[in-house]
């Protein structure tokens, strides 16, 4: 019996690689329809419901770089699979939890999941696909896979919390964590050995998974608690200590966890600055969408979730779209044009947001908002793995996705903060002028990304073939 083709073995790891991003988003989403019962039912008060959103993006965040460099030095399949079956049984314990504390605890054992889950998803397809336009395709694919999870983890959250309950939202990753964790096996070739002197930091990765948590924290703590609290004065204050020796550390390690001479790759950092803005600007339109929707408008689980179906459909297109743009334009105009569009529709949205205002109103600035995000997303990540060598396509992954995950805490905070000011309730009509003014606010911001993205440098002209025939002509005379 033949061995499959590399094609078709390349093929079926794309297909796996996209299947985990596609878990990955859709629990990103899935539990927002899902809060109100969760906190009837499991018993958290209004001011402690945001940590069942809140717990996963601290630990996400906090555990990135330390998930990056794992992938790097243990192996990527080795982290793939580990990195599933903590999402699965974390989300089977989320399922089962009664108390709000146990709740908590599983989902920070899904964020350290998913920290581990996206450095070794994004090496593999470093290392497996060539840069360019085969890394373009591949992350197209991916980014595709993650727009809709994005989209659909609300639809799938409310006919499964509508027909099953809140528990349910849990309960489905499971068979899909531990199933991909499966196929891994089959799929993935087997790690090398590991390379003898390569260490792994001990205390780089504790003092930079304490400082990012810490900073997370008191970021999402902030509007509940008090800028000027205690503990979140203690938090971001600690925060900035430890992630300021965590850098002393690398400095002077022979082996550091997060190599400094990364910073000279100007890609990689414009990169992290566009995934900061993108998250916080992009990434909190699903929570006000959701806002609008349930808390103005009274639509239910069910009728939020089917809401954003043209999302999903739109952000596909999106990254099709992407992958065409970075072949023809690079990675630079395709940031700039996919920002610009997804701007746009958040202002065209916070313009069509009303107190009686019907849903197809709203569509111009959804199709805008999803078209502009698939375009920006694969863009940008291909610029963080641009130029990056094989050995540290994991570290420089977490880097980008570090700054994505804190600018999604800050941009969150942000505008939350914004939308709520002078509010004193959390439903009916006199939510719509803060939700429009956090709309306008986004969209404003998404500039500074597309400040950002014009420091990327400009792709090579590709030579005409009038030009290669002169170049030719010009050789053999020389010759």
């Amino acid at each position: 019996m033949s061995s499959p083709s590399p094609r078709r073995g390349t093929g079926l790891l794309l297909a796996l690689l996209a299947f985990a991003q596609f878990i990955s988003a859709i629990d990103y989403n899935i539990v927002y329809v899902a809060l109100p019962e969760i906190g009837r039912e499991v018993g958290f008060d209004a001011q402690n419901l945001q940590w069942v959103v809140s717990g996963y993006a601290v630990a996400f965040g906090g555990f990135l770089l330390l998930g990056g460099r794992a992938a790097d030095i243990l192996g990527h399949r080795r982290m793939f699979v580990t990195a599933l079956v903590l999402y699965g049984l974390a989300s089977l314990a989320g399922g089962l939890a009664d108390d709000p504390g146990l709740l908590v605890a599983a989902r920070a054992v899904q964020g350290l999941g998913g920290a581990l889950l996206l450095p070794a998803t994004l090496s593999l397809i470093a290392t497996t696909f060539t840069e360019g336009a085969q890394r373009n395709r591949a992350l197209a694919i991916w980014g595709g896979a993650g727009a809709v999870g994005l989209a659909l983890g609300s639809l799938l959250g409310g006919i499964l919390t509508n027909y099953l309950g809140w528990e349910a939202v849990f309960y489905v990753n499971v068979p899909l964590a531990l199933g991909a964790a499966a196929a891994a096996f089959a799929i993935i070739p087997a790690d090398a050995p590991r390379e003898r002197g390569r260490s792994f930091d001990l205390a780089g990765a504790l003092t930079a998974t304490i400082g990012f948590t810490a900073l997370v924290f008191g970021v999402v703590q902030g509007p509940e608690a008090g800028w000027g609290s205690a503990q979140t004065l203690i938090a971001l204050l600690g925060g900035a200590l430890f992630i300021g020796l965590f850098l002393l550390i690398e400095a002077r390690a022979a082996h550091p966890l997060m190599p400094l001479r990364l910073f000279r790759n100007r890609s990689l950092v414009a990169a992290m600055g566009i995934t900061f803005v993108f998250m916080g600007t992009f990434g909190a339109q699903y929570y006000f969408f959701t806002v609008y929707l349930q808390n103005v408008r009274g639509y239910g689980a069910l009728a939020t979730g089917l809401a954003f179906i043209p999302a999903a459909l739109v952000g596909m297109v999106g990254t099709k779209l992407s992958e065409k743009l970075l072949g023809r334009l690079g990675a630079r105009t395709t940031v700039i044009t996919g920002l610009l569009v997804g701007g746009t529709g958040m202002a065209v949205l916070a313009m069509a947001m009303s107190p009686t205002g019907g849903y197809p109103i709203l569509l111009p600035g959804v199709i805008l908002l999803s078209l502009g995000q698939g375009i920006a997303w694969t863009a940008m990540f291909v610029a963080a793995t641009s130029g990056v060598d094989a050995h540290h396509q994991g570290i420089a992954s977490a880097m980008a996705s570090t700054t994505q995950q804190i600018g999604s805490a800050v941009g969150l905070a942000i505008l939350v903060a914004i939308a709520n000011a002078g509010v004193h309730t959390t439903t009916g009509p006199d939510l719509v002028p803060g939700l429009r003014t956090a709309g306008f606010t986004a969209a404003v911001l998404t500039l500074l990304g597309v400040a950002i993205a014009l420091t990327l440098r400009r792709p090579a002209p590709t030579p005409t073939p009038a030009t290669s025939t002169k170049q030719r002509t010009q050789s053999n005379i020389s010759a």
